[in-house]
């Protein structure tokens, strides 16, 4: 591409591409992307963002393209890469000036040189740093700052590389520009100080800027490096002026005015300070021993103590928290058991923390925690008052703890009680017994105070197990005060329930679990305290009850079902419906069956609720759930569900609808239950097995599930099942067989078995281009047991059920292989006898003894060759499958079960999944259950000896073993 009659034509189209008219900008589009492989088109972009008089739209999407096409091209081995030609005067071009006016194409501009960086730098570009280091020296203020932006994203880029000659290289790099950065960072700092104290706010805004764009730099290349930096005096005297520059910065916060253009600046550059730190005691805790006095005493002043009032602001205190949470969690400053196996940079860290963490310290942190930061705020009280719902939301929200103030203190006071809990224990409980008796209404903070105690006594629960009476505690105490009606206690009420939900797994007596549901069952008509609480907290009573008996739950199961069923109907907000809905299907998962009678009304308005929730996915996840229990205690029952329920598993399983993304996981399981409690299989819910065979074709963490579905759609209705869809399904395991793990191979195997064993006269047509691969497997012995038990259950399955498909599958492979039938046929049952060790399970070791032994009676020289592998594993068999009764001392097979048993089963024993009643049903028509080995061993040796007549039949029984013989003489006794 020619650059002096390419640079109006690309700047023409590039003008195009800007327009919101899209008969314009769609074949603008068309005509830049032809144009990304072409030679010297990326040179002509450079021209075109670089040269400030053109629009600015048409300059950014110039760069955007540049951007791209370093990503896509400008790697040597990449297709259609550029040029090195090119590259080199790209490279040159694009350090030239950094004079761009426009801070967002500056920024990009900074980013794509980043990006040239992570590849060249420094072999290919060796100019690049020494280029910025010149730059960011000048006193143009705009070229200053463009060099120093594009520093900072040069060596964030270089800092990310993992290679250990990447690493090595940034290494050398950093040795070669530490002392510089810091002096430069220093330089900017000073500077706003000055400036910030004689009241030239612009100047001082332009300085911290700089500074803080400089701190950038030094934070990646202290922290990333070096290899031991606390062997570089330079960097441990960087990370010791945090600590002082820290407090000059926090002294500014305090005479900078809220609307001033520094404050929010100033800010952001005290929280980056402790980043440094945190990132430093992230990535090198040993080097950061030296820090740990100094970090410990700043951290506590500023957060525990009166130095702090006025100064902090939340974001502060939050890192400065999780800094003390670092620092005592660590596991690298924690010494061994055995003290003498502890490295001495461990010991000497645990030493520092030993005699920081004192009792008045420890005592102090503690009290402040709980009766300062646990504390709601006034803001807080009056979003519960006016919005119940986004209180909750506000207060439960994601990974809240390590960016909001009280998740973070909460979090602290966990490890801190952990790591301490001898020493903080009494603290505690001194300060839940100065809250014993009545709370005076009138008082607020009182109110608060008991609330951050509750909330405390909480969250140490493991720690507290052998020091508080919970028991006593809920019938003296707490029960009481969830019964209280004032509307200023009902922070309280909240937080008991919330209380009991944390201690319910810990220590919580089985007896009183009726009158807890009864205050459940009270607090639950209260609407705005029930959507305020966190952490579904009735839900937790009923789901992570390890003591939950029915039996106790049953007479408030209509009142809370109701309850609850009426709260997710008021309540408006997604979130809440989802707790909600969480606790419903806890209910109906504990109850099972038993929540028949009371369903209705949710059955009836759960259509209404997924209409409602089109656009909100995870909503319609908690659905899917709820669906889920609700299936499985209605059972068959479900049927009646089936207008709802098929239309939302075939939209949750259609890959090609967007909202599989969120709801394929929960949709199989939903699909799997419905199949697995069916009474009879339904046009529709045949219709809906047409999703498969995309979600086969992904082959996802799903395709276990995807499996499972189908061998429940062939208990269900093999017949009309596999008529549809049995050659599709044939196809998709043949391809899906080319590349697979081992243990998808076995699903796909287990599949082809269940076909063979429901249908074992037309399984084996249907899946007659597998079968192949499977003989091949045996007589070539797969190596990995759990296939080759698989292989033999396969095979097993047509030998003893389809003789006739056999011998035609055994001609097929004399063919392929080309050798001699019986020379297939000997091959097979030497390998099925050598790896008879990889079947584990019981029934596939009876069925490979009853196969084989269903070649006898038999002539067949090749047979008879391996008539005792035969016998072996036939009394193999017996030892597996044979009980002896102790009163007449006889021996029977357990395996076989008669239709007397079913009728004789308890309720208890009663399957109560249709699935399982079928498989039942299965059972009681096949060999393995149905066939007693021991007298088809026996039938079957006396069809031989009748063949071959005494004589023959006796020289026969000679070639196995005689302890072998001896077993069988025994099991066969009566005979």
């Amino acid at each position: 591409m020619d650059l002096n009659s390419a640079s109006t034509v690309v700047l023409q189209v590039l003008t195009q591409a800007t327009s919101q008219d899209t008969a314009v900008l769609k074949p603008a589009e068309e005509q830049l992307k032809q144009w990304e492989t072409q030679p010297g088109f990326y040179s002509v972009l450079l021209n075109i963002f670089t040269n400030h008089s053109l629009d600015v739209n048409v300059r950014w999407l110039a760069v955007l393209y540049f951007k791209n096409g370093i990503d896509r091209y400008w790697r040597r081995v990449a297709p259609h890469a550029l040029s090195e030609e090119e590259k080199s005067t790209l490279r040159a071009g694009l350090i030239t000036n950094f004079n761009e006016p426009v801070n967002q194409i500056a920024t990009q501009i900074s980013v794509l040189i980043a990006k040239v960086a992570r590849v060249d730098c420094p072999r290919q570009w060796p100019e690049l740093i020494p280029t910025l280091v010149e730059s960011v020296k000048v006193q143009d203020d705009l070229q200053q700052h463009r060099a120093l932006l594009t520093f900072y994203h040069v060596t964030k880029t270089l800092a990310s590389k993992c290679l250990a000659a990447d690493r090595k290289l940034f290494y050398d790099l950093t040795s070669s520009i530490y002392g510089f950065a810091c002096s430069l960072w220093n330089h900017h700092t000073d500077t706003f100080l000055q400036q910030i104290c004689t009241g030239d706010e612009a100047a001082a805004a332009n300085s911290l800027e700089r500074t803080l764009l400089s701190l950038k730099v030094l934070r990646k290349l202290t922290v990333y490096g070096f290899v031991e930096p606390h062997c570089n005096a330079e960097v441990m005297g960087f990370l010791h002026a945090i600590f002082e520059r820290l407090k000059q910065f926090l002294q500014c916060s305090r005479n900078v005015r809220p609307e001033s253009i520094c404050r929010d600046r100033l800010e952001k550059t005290i929280i980056l300070f402790t980043k440094v730190l945190l990132d430093f005691l992230d990535q090198h805790p040993f080097s950061f021993t030296a820090l740990i006095q100094r970090s410990l005493e700043f951290s506590v002043t500023y957060v525990f103590t009166e130095a702090g009032e006025g100064v902090v602001f939340e974001q502060f205190i939050v890192r400065c928290m999780n800094l003390i949470k670092m620092i005592v969690k660590n596991y690298e400053y924690k010494p061994s058991k055995n003290i003498e196996d502890s490295s001495p940079e461990t010991l000497e860290a645990h030493k520092i923390k030993t005699a920081f963490f004192t009792y008045p310290t420890l005592t102090e942190i503690c009290r402040r925690l709980v009766t300062h930061y646990f504390l709601l705020t006034k803001e807080e009280l009056t979003m519960w008052e006016e919005d119940p719902e986004s209180f909750t939301v506000e207060e439960t929200g994601g990974d809240s703890w390590k960016y909001s103030l009280r998740p973070c203190a909460e979090v602290l006071f966990i490890d801190i009680f952990h790591e301490y809990n001898q020493t903080l224990t009494p603290v505690l409980l001194e300060m839940v017994h100065s809250l014993q008796g009545s709370t005076d209404m009138e008082n607020t903070n009182a109110i608060l105070i008991k609330d951050a105690v509750y909330n405390a006594v909480g969250l140490a629960a493991y720690e507290l197990f052998d020091s508080v009476d919970f028991d006593q505690w809920f019938k003296n105490q707490l029960l009481a005060e969830l019964q209280v009606s004032h509307d200023r206690f009902k922070p309280i009420r909240r937080r008991v329930i919330w209380l009991i939900g944390q201690w319910i797994s810990v220590k919580f007596k089985s007896d009183l679990r009726p009158v807890l549901y009864e205050a459940i069952c009270n607090l639950l008509q209260d609407r705005d305290l029930v959507v305020s609480i966190n952490n579904q907290s009735f839900g937790l009573h009923i789901c992570y009850d390890f003591e939950f008996r029915t039996e106790q739950f049953l007479p408030y199961l209509e009142t809370m079902f109701t309850l609850l069923f009426q709260l997710l109907q008021e309540v408006t907000q997604c979130d809440t419906k989802m707790h909600v809905l969480h606790v419903l299907s806890c209910v109906i998962e504990r109850v099972n069956m038993q929540i028949r009678p009371y369903v209705g009304c949710l059955v009836q308005y759960l259509p209404l609720l997924w209409k409602q929730s089109e656009e909100h996915n995870m909503l319609r996840c908690a659905i899917l759930t709820t669906l889920i229990h609700l299936v499985q205690g209605l059972g068959a029952d479900s049927k009646n569900l089936y207008p709802f329920l098929l239309p939302v598993i075939q939209l949750s399983t259609d890959v090609s609808q967007p909202p599989h993304v969120y709801l394929l996981e929960d949709g199989l399981e939903l699909w799997l239950v419905t199949l697995e409690n069916s009474p009879c299989l339904t046009p529709e819910l045949l219709r809906i097995f047409q999703n498969m065979s995309a979600l086969l074709e992904l082959s996802s963490e799903n395709l276990k599930n995807c499996f499972k579905i189908i061998n429940a759609y062939i208990f269900l209705s093999s017949s009309e099942f596999l008529q549809m869809y049995a050659a599709d399904l044939c196809r998709s395991f043949c391809e899906l067989l080319k590349d697979i793990t081992t243990e998808g191979q076995v699903q796909v195997l287990k599949v082809v078995e269940n076909v063979l064993k429901v249908n074992p006269v037309l399984g084996p047509q249907m899946f007659q281009p597998l079968l192949p691969s499977v003989f091949r497997g045996i007589i070539d012995g797969e190596r990995y047991p759990v296939v080759m038990s698989t292989y033999l259950g396969i095979m097993g399955r047509v030998l003893l059920q389809n003789a006739r498909f056999f011998s035609l599958l055994l001609s097929q492979m004399a063919c392929e292989l080309g050798q001699e039938l019986d020379q297939i046929l000997g091959k097979m049952i030497e390998m099925w006898v050598d790896r008879m060790d990889n079947i584990t399970q019981p029934e596939r070791r009876k069925l490979s003894a009853l196969a084989l032994l269903s070649l006898l009676p038999s002539l067949n020289s090749v047979i008879q060759d391996k008539f005792c592998g035969i016998i072996t594993i036939s009394v193999e068999g017996l030892h597996d499958v044979m009980t002896e009764d102790s009163e007449t001392g006889t021996y029977k097979d357990c395996m076989v079960m008669f239709n007397f048993e079913e009728s004789n089963a308890t309720e208890d024993e009663e399957p109560h999944r249709e699935q399982d009643k079928r498989k039942k049903m299965l059972a009681l028509k096949d060999p393995v259950h149905t066939v007693s080995l021991q007298q088809f061993i026996y039938e079957k040796l006396k069809a031989q000896q009748e063949l071959l007549g005494e004589q023959g039949f006796h020289a026969l029984m000679e070639t196995v073993d005689t302890e072998i013989v001896a077993q069988l003489q025994e099991f066969l006794q009566g005979f």
